[in-house]
């Protein structure tokens, strides 16, 4: 079991207080807090080791690459990838995403095929794709959900044909908390000769996650969100198919050689990180994932959806409050959608703050599946390994204010 008590004691900022109330953060889906090590470890790299990497023999140069590509050793080892070759650093999850749609589906994909995603993506794994079916004459088809929001198996099989390119699916919805069972359908898309790409943002910091065993070809996370700095992503793609793929961007650091006439790409993964890379935040983030390991994913996993069923069962006995997601916390991720009849969320989310209590409201990136849900907009309240039932507690509470400040029975 996990010492909260003592894991909280690691972040600085559960130490502040809003509006006269000590923070209760449950905005974790959008953004993690930061313990005090990886603080530490940006600000070790820029008062010690400031330097640029992979261009210079100076002891500085020399430390800064080193810890850099350690970080990416350590990231490669918490995924379980083959090898560092498949570890691409982007700045975040969007422009992973980005990257395999210009430097895959440009060359892989051609009128009349087909990209299969789910009514629960996130726009960053929407959008993209979106451009690249308008740009290539390829088409979107869509896997619904069912009542509870569960991905439609059958929904799934109908849209799956020899036309389908590409699946790419997010593994633990934003907004949901679905967890969709990727691993059989990424057997079943290799079946059908489709490559399958996973939103990971949502699972990767939460739970274990092992790229060989589920045999994805490509899985996209990022860094904040796993207790890393911002601007920091993550694309693991088989070596075997980012050989095979054109650079993303050009510059320096993705080349070999120049010369007027041509130029001879570098090795991976470096072919795909062109330019100055955000050193110490990826040097961080490396330190980000020793601590998740020191804590333990499947200890976190655990406290996690003891937490949400806490707030499942509390919540639901609440009148005039609507839950939406998943019922079986085996099958949804540390994630709480709600609304309060006739209160709009941006309201909820103000009355909240009123008591230092964090959370998002609005659509949460996943406009599409709103509308499937035929909602404007909802609450989301979204845990991690230093909240607490106390912290719920605040939250139910802060729900029954709002009910008294609408006149909601």
């Amino acid at each position: 079991m996990l010492s909260v008590t003592r894991i909280r004691q690691d972040f600085p900022i559960l130490k502040r207080k809003i509006n006269g109330h000590p923070l209760v953060y449950f905005d974790n889906a959008a953004t993690s807090q930061k313990p005090q090590i990886v603080i530490d470890a940006i600000k070790n790299y820029y008062e010690n080791y400031n330097a640029n990497v992979h261009r210079g023999v100076h002891t500085l140069a020399n430390e800064a690459t080193m810890a850099y590509e350690e970080s990416r050793e350590k990231i490669k080892k918490f995924i379980n990838a083959k090898s560092t070759k498949e570890i691409i650093f982007t700045k975040n999850d969007t422009e992973a995403i980005n990257l395999v749609a210009y430097a895959w589906g440009r060359n892989h994909l051609k009128k009349g095929d087909e990209i299969l995603l789910s009514v629960t993506e996130h726009h960053s794994n929407l959008v993209p794709w979106q451009i690249l079916a308008k740009e290539k004459g390829a088409k979107l088809k869509f896997i619904d959900i069912d009542k509870e929001g569960n991905l439609d198996l059958n929904s799934f099989i109908k849209n799956l044909n020899s036309k389908t390119k590409l699946v790419a699916l997010v593994w633990i919805s934003n907004t949901l908390g679905t967890i969709n069972p990727v691993a059989k359908l990424i057997k079943l898309s290799h079946q059908n000769g489709s490559l399958v790409l996973i939103d990971g943002a949502q699972y990767v910091p939460h739970q274990q996650t092992n790229v060989q065993k589920i045999d994805c070809d490509f899985l996209v996370f990022t860094g904040h969100k796993m207790l890393g700095p911002m601007g920091t992503g993550v694309l693991y793609a088989k070596e075997k198919i980012l050989e095979e793929m054109p650079p993303f961007l050009a510059g320096g650091d993705m080349i070999r050689e120049v010369y007027l006439e041509k130029t001879i790409y570098n090795d991976l993964p470096y072919k795909f990180e062109a330019g100055t890379p955000n050193v110490g935040d990826f040097i961080a983030l490396g330190t980000a994932t020793t601590y998740l390991n020191s804590v333990g994913l499947l200890q976190i996993r655990d406290h996690e959806k003891k937490l949400t069923l806490y707030t499942l069962k509390k919540m639901s006995e609440i009148k005039n409050v609507e839950i939406y997601g998943p019922s079986d916390v085996n099958n949804r991720g540390g994630i709480v959608a709600f609304n309060i009849a006739g209160v709009h969320p941006h309201d909820v989310a103000s009355i909240f703050d009123d008591y230092g209590i964090a959370i998002r409201s609005g659509h949460h990136c996943t406009m599409p599946l709103h509308q499937r849900l035929k909602l404007t907009a909802s609450c989301r309240a979204s845990f991690y390994l230093y909240n607490t039932t106390d912290e719920i507690d605040c939250l139910l509470n802060a729900i029954l204010k709002v009910k008294k400040v609408f006149g909601v029975k």
